[in-house]
């Protein structure tokens, strides 16, 4: 089928898009030499890890069961960082992982003679106390407070006995200038123990699949870690992987008119499309505009009862009717791994449109799916 065919709601990826992302992807590995891992917290549609595989490296995960996909799956190397592991985690983690990183002096004490045992290569992460981003502290990892990594002033040279590399991740959709300037940080407060560490991650939150990303840089900065200290470099991008690469399809249900033209669609921001209301976010929308560019503006909603279960204002150049098909885009990442059902709302289709146009459902969802969470 065609994508103006696919049922509504769905998450449509498309492959040639994603083949895009991850040429460019592949091509930083191959002039740099460095691994390029696939963040599955951003984008864990497995079916297309056959394909990323053939580009990059391994994965990188947030706890157990994202790690068991990325060795079931995917193959490669497995990175697991978490702010602290259970126990009985771990036990499984260190049959699956290649890394582990500890966020804590504490954690990596506790657990580090369990890893030397199973051979996993163990990480610390650093905070370099850089703030680069725009953003309020939410989305920050070094801002005062954050509870992410080992600052300075904690950090002692017999750590370096215990450790063989060290992980920092302090971006969220950002150029190489930025990591530019948080490396100078980290080169600032750690250089003196990089010469002593065989491997440094640099996390994630680099856009290098964004139009305007400055990719000479981001290769000179790799480079120069790897020849001033011998190290071996990892990034582990999630949006920029499948950034632009997917869409949700909707249908307009109805439209409600009180104040402004309310389209009710069968999409919801808060179960389909959660970052437009954490970030909050404003998806793109094909042949959708900003509100007032065009002669029909109209408020897009969803079929909850959450009053401020609202994507967006967005104008038209022709009028919505209901029946109609809205598109949002760059619905890939982020989007059905953090999805959820409240209200009972049902989860949106998971789609692949290959090179060619053609769409398959992948995995469809219903009722089942809903209860089989509850209790």
């Amino acid at each position: 089928m065609r994508i103006e065919q696919v049922p509504t709601p769905a998450y449509v990826i498309d492959e040639a898009k994603l083949v895009n992302n991850l040429e460019i992807l592949k091509s930083v590995q191959d002039r740099t030499g460095c691994k390029v891992l696939l963040a599955q917290k951003a984008f864990s549609m497995y079916t297309t890890y056959p394909l990323i595989s053939q580009y990059l490296s391994g994965t990188t995960a947030s706890g157990l069961y994202e790690a068991r996909l990325g060795r079931e799956e995917f193959g490669g190397e497995v990175h697991v960082f978490a702010p602290a592991f259970k126990d009985a985690d771990l036990e499984e983690i260190l049959e699956i992982a290649d890394h582990i990183v500890f966020n804590s002096e504490r954690q990596l004490r506790k657990h580090m003679d369990k890893c030397r045992a199973a051979g996993v290569s163990i990480g610390l992460r650093i905070n370099p106390e850089c703030s680069t981003q725009d953003e309020q502290a939410l989305y920050d990892p070094c801002a005062t407070g954050s509870r992410f990594g080992v600052r300075i002033d904690q950090f002692s040279e017999d750590l370096l006995d215990l450790v063989d590399g060290l992980h920092f991740h302090t971006l969220c959709e950002q150029n190489s200038d930025d990591l530019k300037t948080t490396l100078d940080a980290v080169e600032a407060k750690f250089g003196s123990y990089l010469h002593k560490v065989k491997w440094l991650n640099m996390g994630g939150g680099h856009h290098v699949t964004r139009e305007d990303y400055n990719l000479d840089l981001l290769i000179s900065s790799i480079q120069h870690m790897q020849e001033k200290y011998g190290l071996e470099v990892y990034i582990e991008p999630g949006e920029a992987i499948a950034l632009n690469a997917g869409y949700l399809v909707t249908e307009v249900l109805d439209i409600v008119e009180n104040g402004i033209e309310t389209l009710v669609l069968d999409a919801s921001a808060t179960c389909h499309m959660p970052d437009v209301l954490e970030m909050p976010y404003r998806p793109p929308l094909r042949h959708g505009f900003e509100a007032g560019e065009k002669e029909f503006t109209y408020r897009l909603s969803s079929n909850t009862c959450l009053t401020g279960d609202i994507i967006g204002d967005y104008s038209f150049e022709k009028p919505v009717e209901i029946g109609d098909k809205l598109y949002f885009e760059d619905m890939a990442i982020y989007s059905f791994v953090k999805n959820n059902t409240f209200n009972g709302i049902g989860l949106p289709s998971l789609v692949l449109m290959d090179q060619t146009g053609d769409c398959r459902i992948i995995k469809s969802f219903g009722y089942e799916d809903f209860k089989g969470r509850l209790s």
